[in-house]
């Protein structure tokens, strides 16, 4: 079977199926294919190893039918159409799980940058503009024993809210699809309401998917009923907050501030108006940008090929 990778991973995943005696073509230019390119050269191949940089939408499973899998590079599958895959018995795999900690680390990074204005204070130093000692300017606020509200209560934010218990003693709120009962019994975790997640959280960060139902889940009315001094932390999906609300509820002190590593779009435009509030932290996508998340989803990415060449059952099949 001939595999088509279409962007330039890690080499681990690359070498397995290689090892496999699978027939593999690499796409090595750091920049992703183009929407034409990527539909002609998948015409050629029967599985194609993708990213959630590509949308792979009805058009192209239409065009690409023949497919046998698509193993995605990504726990998340949001640029597929499933449905259309599942009409056409075309496979779709991800590589969950590989991303966890690096993630939880980033939704943890922002939390601690937003609440000391970080990278606003360091863009003065830049623009020289350190200035005096002034006992009243540029304060920040302390995370210790605050309340930490958790949406979606997956791998993930269990990860992330252990390090907000381990280092600050947080008290934990969550709301999800379903209890999370394990979190509850470790963590001490208490399920409550979405609006009782907005109203009684001091930070709350965003774990989710996203779907037709958390799409634009986060808009003006629900940051209004935040508190005044809480902090909103999104690594999940731009898709999953609305961030002209966002930035409206930032300006009139709706809330506090908030922490990104997903926007809509991405990339961000560079005159973003959030790039320039003192209480806001934003990083480009680099959730799972360590060299121990990428090898691992390069290397489950893989597995869900050889499984399926091995006529063995995919573990991580989506549909």
């Amino acid at each position: 079977m001939k595999v088509l990778v279409s962007l330039n991973i890690p080499p681990v995943g690359i070498e397995m199926l290689r090892n496999e005696g699978l027939e593999v073509t690499v796409w090595t230019d750091d920049n992703p294919m183009t929407d034409e390119q990527l539909m002609l050269a998948t015409q050629k191949h029967d599985i194609l190893l993708s990213t959630s940089t590509y949308k792979i939408d009805s058009v192209f499973l239409e065009s690409n039918k023949h497919l046998k899998l698509i193993s995605q590079f990504a726990a998340g599958y949001d640029n597929i159409n499933l449905k259309k895959a599942t009409e056409l018995d075309i496979p779709i795999a991800n590589t969950p799980n590989a991303m966890v900690d690096a993630t939880a680390d980033i939704a943890f990074a922002l939390m601690l940058a937003v609440s000391r204005k970080m990278f606003f204070m360091h863009k003065k130093i830049i623009d020289n503009d350190w200035g005096p000692f002034r006992p009243q300017a540029n304060l920040g606020m302390e995370l210790k024993e605050k309340t930490i509200g958790i949406f979606g209560m997956g791998r993930i934010g269990t990860e992330f809210a252990k390090r907000c218990a381990g280092a600050y003693d947080m008290k934990i709120l969550y709301h999800n699809r379903n209890r999370n009962k394990e979190a509850e019994k470790n963590l001490k975790a208490t399920y409550v309401s979405f609006d009782d997640l907005l109203k009684q959280s001091d930070v709350l960060s965003v774990h989710c998917a996203l779907t037709a139902a958390t799409k634009n889940r986060f808009n003006y009315d629900a940051f209004s009923k935040m508190n005044s001094n809480s902090i909103f932390i999104n690594t999940a999906r731009g898709g999953i907050h609305n961030e002209k609300d966002l930035i409206k509820a930032l300006q009139d002190r709706s809330i506090w501030g908030a922490g990104l590593d997903v926007t809509n779009p991405e990339p961000m435009a560079a005159n973003n108006p959030l790039l320039q509030l003192e209480n806001v932290a934003i990083t480009p996508h680099i959730g799972s940008a360590t060299i121990e998340a990428r090898n691992e989803m390069s290397r489950l990415a893989a597995l869900n090929i050889i499984q399926l060449a091995r006529g063995e059952p995919i573990r991580n099949r989506v549909v």
